[in-house]
């Protein structure tokens, strides 16, 4: 499967992000919030094809025509969060209001050194979770990410907190099981994203807003194996540093017999997409997959 997503260049140079990141730290939040609007301007009229992918998203959540304003506020919240995670990796986070529900669901497994499977998605922000305290729990935190996944910005950011990069385990490497599995004994938590695919993944196909979209089937695959409890995590953007956060219990376990593999791996992964799309109606423009989610035909 080629993915359209992967297909698309990064947008903007090293050395734009690096003057972005210079700006946000010497002029303060509210100040370098300004330059947002030309940026996303900029983007409302020269980005068609991230554009495309967003409208083919709104037509489904919204109940009238999607307009210009619709776009410009989406690429608004998406810059918003990106600017955020500066001051969150800089430790500047009572720059932020949050609201924390059903954080406890979490806490009481670190606590008990009960390793979870943290299960996000590309809504909202993940950036946040660094902005919960549950580091404050001595609980290792892993990543599984993608390294082909804006390779720009993760350098950028990375100088700014090195200990960003000690906490990535890139996906597809000969250890990244293993390293994975030693973070969960260990009472950690490793978060990973569920909601879109990564090159040369198998997929199932999930009713998705009425609609068949893909979804990758490494989530529950990987749950399924390692037999850890899966808890969703979902922090949507509210505007201007407010966020709500939500944790979720998905599963203790999810179990998938083996001689019913792929109908188990297409039920579970079909839970997940319903959990998704009813957090995606809380907060539509945080939607931040910039391609057709339902063109099945790459």
């Amino acid at each position: 499967m080629s993915n359209p997503w992967l297909a698309q260049q990064e947008r903007g140079h090293r050395w734009a992000y690096q003057f972005m990141l210079w700006v946000a730290l010497r002029v303060g939040r509210k100040s370098a919030r300004t330059l947002l609007y030309p940026i996303c301007t900029y983007y409302v009229l020269f980005s068609w094809n991230a554009s495309k992918g967003i409208k083919a998203f709104l037509r489904r959540v919204l109940p009238r025509r999607v307009t210009l304003k619709d776009l410009f506020l989406h690429y608004h919240a998406f810059a918003s969060t990106l600017l955020d995670r500066t001051y969150i990796l800089a430790n500047q986070r009572d720059e932020f209001d949050l609201k924390i529900r059903d954080l406890n669901i979490l806490l009481d497994r670190v606590d008990r050194k009960q390793g979870c499977l943290l299960l996000g998605s590309h809504l909202g922000s993940f950036d946040i979770l660094r902005a919960t305290g549950l580091a404050t729990r001595n609980a290792p935190i892993k990543l599984l990410m993608h390294k082909e996944n804006a390779p720009i910005i993760n350098e950028v950011f990375g100088k700014l907190d090195p200990s960003l990069i000690d906490c990535i385990i890139p996906v597809g490497e000969p250890d990244t099981m293993l390293r994975a599995k030693d973070c969960l004994d260990a009472g950690g938590l490793v978060g990973m994203l569920g909601d879109r695919p990564l090159k040369n993944e198998k997929v199932v196909l999930c009713n998705f807003f009425g609609h068949n979209a893909q979804f990758p089937t490494g989530p529950m695959l990987l749950a399924s194996i390692l037999k850890v409890p899966v808890v969703l995590f979902f922090c949507l953007y509210r505007g201007d540093g407010r966020y709500d956060i939500h944790f979720e219990l998905f599963a203790e376990s999810v179990i998938i017999p083996r001689e019913h593999r792929a109908e188990g791996l297409q039920e579970w992964t079909q839970r997940y997409a319903l959990r998704l799309e009813a957090y995606c109606r809380m907060a539509p423009n945080n939607w931040f997959n910039f391609y057709d989610f339902w063109k099945t035909d790459q």
